[in-house]
């Protein structure tokens, strides 16, 4: 603004300065030619000066064309170009003395001049306005020149002069004149007062002109001109008033808009009429005095010619109250539709959700503010552009949606309406923001002309979602992790596995019995939470001392409190309090559990109430780890935990608190906490509603310092796993002594993927077992010379062989060969159903003693026991981890293992953790791994956690024992051996191929 401010001022002074320059060099001629010189060195100053005001005039006129715009530029070039064209025509009359052709030359240079006065006005004179212009100046200028020039430069031609008649260029050149200085002060009296310098200065330079012109037609029809007198003063004085305009600042138009002006056409005609009577009259005069006609005559032509000026003064008149009518009811209809325009702009601006415009080539023709904020962009930067292009957000791969299938191609395609789509716009600034969209087709006279779209930030609403969902994910994590220990303990039960009176199978009933009564709190406390947001819980208020309240809560937590090796203590506050008896000592209760299981033994945990107000404040103070900065909100959140090994170390659901502050809320109190940071213990306070009555004291009573709320890491998801089958090079060998007994049994195997070798007697399955090394082999009992029964105790009786899988195919059954019977893993009574015999293989491979390392990594301990309990059962030698660092010190220090049961979400990391820690140790980054989760894990983040050959599975869906199979499916497939399925298919991992 500043700077602004100092470019108009220096334009202002050089203005001036160009003032005083054109004036002193006037001043200077009118001394020149007043003074003793002689007439031809005078003459010859008059030349130079107007020669030298010429070029001047000319080249101000082109310097300001230059430093303008539009309009403005066309008509300070016309000038410049009129002003080289005159300076030419009179170098020529002078150098060739030919006068004629120098004033057809100034004619030139007037018409010139007066088109570009036509130009001036900032707004374009409508045409009929435009030629009332140029006429009125027509009409003024023919009548002045008739009159001054005419009437006198005739008459005293003809009186006083015997000379030629003056040429018709020295009348036509004050005729034009006066036309182009009558233009100038109409253009004059039609422009902003800001611009009426510059303008009135042209003005002033056309009439100096004028003048002179008229005082040269005069002297010429005399014949007494000659350079040198002072009606060359007129002619410089003209050039100098327009270039001297032309370096005025408002020279290229005013900066400030200004209201359009046609000037009072009343006025106008009556003065154009006035001085067209006035030459009519003089010519009327003239003729009746040189030809006598009668002077009745003249004035009956007079008296038309009045009629006849009058008639037109009142139709413009007439015309004019019209127009004013018309224009007021224009007016009035205008601001009555801008009053419309308002009201409806003031609606969309109403609105809180964002609307948008479009024509029917889908670009944006509004937008109000909401959505403009919305959005992140002004306005009016939208309009025009293409709306599908410019707020659509790409695909997650970035590649565009099609624009065909979108709600405003379909609203102005087929006229649809879309309400309640989602969608997801993005901001210039790179910001996402989802969308709820409503589309609707815009119609005039039956067609689809554009749309209007409503859209809603629904951006909370998706951070509401994802908080419900992840509730849910934790909630289902929670419920889900004890119910698997105890389907998982009953299910060892109940298979028999366990000796019913061996200490595994009491230690499963204690597991099952401490994962229900979990399961019963976790219920009672995600309840309580709900009942308690939802304002749905009815509090029994009633009058009660705090001291008995806390008393009773301290009670409840002396037995915790005496294991723990904790003190409690109260001020025995006599404070009566107006609350829920029963919430409040719950909330006490919950207070003094975290307090006291966050306290190192022998410290004492203190309670402490005061008045303050209309409220008592109460205490809970302990000398515990204390809570970060950054923990003390984030701790009375559902499931939040100060350290996530807080779960598993010291229990709890991790709800406690939450429901704490909750009844006191709904008492009207609030609760907070307050540390020093770890290590300098907690406080957490609440304020409850006193009663203004003393209360008696009670006893001192211990209290419990407040924890941090704990939680079990929230689920990922998992999935069935896929169907494992046979590895390519899992061999079997079938013994019988008729080969098409040996055909038929190759067929079934070989169809189901195994790779058969068929013997016909003893002595050469024992080869066929030395030498193919088989996973498993089907034997008959009667053959010749080494019968089966033989070769099954050679078997047997061989430490390689020992543990070789056996099926008996024998045409009698077990019970009357009890001896090898006990010596085969399988038996199997001719005709043998197919199905059946490619199932106990199967079965057969699977079940043999394993005796491969797993590391099993999981938080929960009592599903950690579960599942160790069930994978040692089938000879597995298991490595159990509780966290991460668990499972990366066991890596490091133990052997490798062969598969990883993992779960993912672990106290101090995730899964994805160690899965990229056995990615970056050499052979490990192909171990089989089956995640074992609390949900279902997606596409993409399976893909994430891939290693060897890997399975998913979830706790909602697997039991503990559910797990046995796929794990020694995943190790058969590894070593090579069959792994059982119905489907037969080599085991792969459901995210992708091993």
């Amino acid at each position: 603004m500043g700077g602004r401010r100092q470019a108009t001022a220096r334009a202002h002074a050089v203005f001036v300065r160009w003032c005083w320059v054109a004036a002193l060099f006037a001043l200077t001629l009118v001394v020149l030619l007043a003074g003793p010189l002689e007439q031809p060195v005078q003459a010859a100053i008059s030349r130079g000066a107007i020669a030298a005001a010429g070029v001047v005039a000319a080249l101000s006129c082109g310097w300001r064309a230059a430093r303008s715009t539009g309009r403005r530029r066309r008509a300070w070039g016309l000038l410049s170009l009129g002003g080289a064209v005159g300076l030419l025509g009179n170098v020529y009359a002078v150098v060739v003395g030919d006068p004629e052709t120098g004033d057809t030359a100034y004619i030139a240079a007037l018409l010139l001049g007066v088109v570009g006065m036509a130009l001036f006005p900032t707004v374009r004179p409508r045409g009929r306005e435009l030629v009332r212009m140029l006429l009125d100046s027509v009409v003024v200028g023919g009548s002045v020149l008739y009159i001054a020039v005419f009437s006198v430069a005739l008459g005293a031609g003809g009186a006083g002069s015997a000379d030629a008649e003056p040429a018709l260029t020295a009348y036509a050149l004050p005729v034009v004149d006066a036309l182009l200085a009558t233009l100038a002060v109409l253009v004059l009296t039609r422009s902003p007062a800001a611009e009426r310098v510059p303008l009135g200065l042209v003005g002033i330079g056309f009439v100096l002109y004028a003048v002179a012109d008229v005082a040269f037609a005069l002297l010429t029809a005399g014949g007494g001109f000659s350079f040198g007198s002072p009606v060359d003063v007129g002619w410089v004085g003209g050039y100098l008033a327009i270039a001297v305009a032309a370096r005025h600042p408002a020279a290229s138009g005013s900066p400030v808009a200004a209201p359009r002006t046609d000037g009072s056409p009343v006025l106008g005609t009556t003065v154009t009429f006035g001085l067209f009577l006035a030459a009519a009259l003089t010519r009327v005069w003239q003729s009746g005095e040189d030809s006598g006609i009668s002077r009745v005559a003249n004035a009956l032509w007079v008296a038309v010619l009045v009629a006849v000026a009058v008639r037109q003064i009142l139709v413009v008149v007439d015309n004019e109250s019209l127009r004013g009518g018309l224009e007021r009811r224009v007016e009035e209809r205008t601001a009555q539709l801008r009053a419309l325009a308002s009201e409806r702009e003031r609606t969309l601006e109403s609105v809180a959700d964002g609307i948008y415009g479009v024509d029917s080539d889908g670009r944006v023709t509004f937008v109000n503010d909401a959505g403009a904020r919305t959005l992140g962009v002004a306005a009016g930067d939208l309009v025009g552009l293409d709306a599908h292009d410019t707020f659509h957000a790409p695909a997650e791969d970035g590649t565009p949606y099609p624009a065909a299938g979108c709600y405003i191609a379909e609203a102005l395609r087929e006229g649809l309406t879309a309400t309640a789509e989602q969608d997801v716009y993005r901001r210039p600034d790179g910001k996402d923001v989802p969308v709820e969209v409503a589309a609707s087709p815009l119609r005039t006279d039956g067609a689809v002309s554009g749309a209007v779209v409503v859209f809603r930030d629904i951006s909370e609403r998706r951070e509401v979602e994802r908080i419900k969902d992840e509730f849910v994910s934790v909630v289902s994590h929670e419920l889900r992790t004890p119910l698997t220990s105890i389907r998982g303990a009953l299910g060892l039960l109940d298979s028999g596995v366990l000796d019913r009176s061996s200490d595994q199978a009491a230690r499963m009933v204690r597991i099952a019995l401490t994962s229900s009564e979990r399961l019963g709190r976790l219920v009672d406390d995600i309840l309580d939470v709900e009942r308690m947001d939802a304002g749905t819980a009815q509090l029994e208020l009633a009058e009660h001392p705090l001291g008995e309240l806390v008393a009773a809560a301290t009670e409840q937590v002396s037995i915790q409190a005496d294991d723990a090796g904790v003190v409690l203590s109260s001020d025995g506050s006599a404070e009566l309090v107006r609350v829920d008896g029963e919430r409040i000592v719950q909330t006490l209760t919950n207070l003094l559990s975290n307090a006291v299981k966050f306290s190192p033994r022998g410290r004492t945990v203190r309670v402490t109430a005061r008045p303050v107000a209309d409220v008592v404040e109460v205490r809970v103070d302990d000398d515990g780890r204390g809570i970060p900065p950054d923990k003390l909100e984030a701790v009375f959140r559902r499931f939040e935990q100060v350290d996530a090994s807080d779960a598993r170390e010291r229990g709890g659901t991790g709800l406690g608190l939450a429901i704490a502050r909750s009844i006191v809320e709904r008492h009207g109190g609030r609760m907070w906490a307050l540390s020093d940071g770890e290590g300098h213990g907690s406080s957490f306070r609440m304020t409850l509603p006193r009663v203004l009555v003393p209360a008696p004291s009670s006893d001192d009573a211990p209290v419990a310092a407040p924890g941090p709320p704990v939680t079990d890491p929230a689920p990922r998801p998992g999935s069935v796993p896929e169907a494992a089958g046979v590895a390519p090079d899992t061999r079997v060998v079938v013994v019988d002594d008729d080969p098409y007994v040996v055909d038929v049994l190759r067929s079934v195997l070989e169809a189901r993927g195994y790779a058969v070798v068929g013997v016909t007697d003893g002595r050469a399955a024992l080869d066929a077992v030395e030498a193919e090394h088989p996973a498993a082999i089907v034997l008959d009992l009667a053959m010749p010379g080494t019968g089966g029964a033989e070769v099954l105790r050679r078997l047997r009786r061989s430490a390689a062989t020992a543990e070789l899988p056996v099926v008996v195919v024998s045409g009698t059954a077990a019970s009357a060969a009890r001896e090898t019977a006990a010596l085969a893993d399988g038996w199997l009574v001719k005709p043998v159903d197919p199905a059946e015999l490619a199932a106990t293989v199967r079965d057969m491979i699977r079940w043999r003693p394993h005796h491969e390392r797993v590391l099993v990594v999981e938080d929960d301990d009592d599903l950690r026991a579960v599942l160790t309990t069930v994978l040692e059962s089938a000879g597995l030698r298991v490595t159990p981890a509780g966290d991460l660092a668990e499972a990366r010190h066991a890596l490091a220090d133990g052997p490798e293992p062969h598969l990883v049961l993992l779960d993912l979400r672990l106290p101090d990391g995730t899964g994805h953790d160690l899965v990229a820690d056995l990615r970056r140790r050499g052979r490990l980054h192909r171990t089989p791994l089956v995640v074992y989760s609390g949900a279902d894990v997606d596409a993409h983040e399976r893909e994430e956690l891939r290693l060897g050959s890997t399975v998913f599975l979830s706790k909602g869906r697997q039991a503990p024992d559910a797990v046995l199979r796929p794990v020694l499916d995943l190790l058969d497939a590894a070593a090579g051996r069959a792994a059982g399925s119905s489907a037969h298919h080599q085991p792969r991992p459901t995210s992708g191929t091993p």
